[in-house]
């Protein structure tokens, strides 16, 4: 037991990386994974859009797309990314992979939001965009300022889901080669464990992980029970409208 203790919960090594944990690792992760999930976001309400467009040539590239990102191992597509397109981007990166980094983020994010939205958008009612038509409305205004904005309330929970996941997906940017100042909490846990010969330093930076994680699925949970709650007493009220009773 003393030895389970000294190698994965040594509070020595866990001081000695704390500081490092919080001042870099915990804003360079959130840089990449907010940043990513801007982005990603973005592009994946955009490729929501073209894959629910009638015009093969819009839903065919977005369906492709989705397809292979969603495909190919995360960390094949950042060694791509941040190897392969990096040179051709160097004139404008420089050797800086920390753009490139957050690019194969973005574009990995984007398949899975993509996704995600365009369920969100396909379960609100067609109803919907046919009353705002018989306004009046044009179709895109119709869909941007009533459907979308129904479809996106309703896949909130995902959508948290997949910026958990993002996190998560940040550890894999280490292979890329990032500067001392640019590194995430997975490396800088794994560098000390490495000069050490002790998983403490690993364990510390599970445990940041897991603070920024385990609100935000609470927040999942929080958001799916309103939503439940919200979609119950909009259906009750609407078979007392059409019983008569109100």
């Amino acid at each position: 037991m003393d030895q389970f203790f000294d190698t994965f919960l040594n509070w020595t090594y866990i001081w000695e990386v704390f500081p490092d944990l919080l001042r870099t690792g915990l804003l360079n992760t959130l840089i990449l994974s907010v940043a990513a999930a801007i982005i990603g976001t973005l592009l994946g309400m955009v490729l929501a859009v073209m894959g629910l467009s009638t015009k093969r040539w819009l839903r065919w590239p977005a369906r492709v797309y989705t397809d292979i990102f969603r495909g190919l191992p995360a960390i094949l597509t950042i060694l791509v990314i941040g190897q392969g397109v990096g040179l051709l981007a160097r004139s404008v990166v420089g050797n800086n992979p920390y753009p490139l980094g957050i690019a194969a983020l973005s574009l990995i994010a984007a398949a899975y939001i993509g996704e995600i939205f365009r369920a969100g958008i396909q379960s609100v009612d067609k109803g919907q965009l046919e009353a705002s038509r018989a306004l009046g409305m044009s179709y895109p205004k119709a869909m941007l300022l009533v459907v979308i904005p129904q479809g996106v309330r309703r896949v909130l929970p995902a959508l948290v889901n997949q910026f958990i996941a993002l996190v998560k997906d940040s550890t894999l940017v280490y292979f890329l080669g990032f500067l001392t100042s640019q590194r995430e909490l997975f490396r800088i846990g794994q560098d000390l464990a490495a000069n050490t010969g002790n998983l403490s330093p690993l364990v510390a930076a599970g445990a940041v992980y897991l603070v920024i994680t385990v609100p935000l699925t609470h927040l999942v949970n929080y958001i799916d029970k309103r939503l439940q709650t919200g979609r119950k007493v909009t259906a009750e009220s609407n078979e007392m409208l059409a019983g008569g009773t109100v």
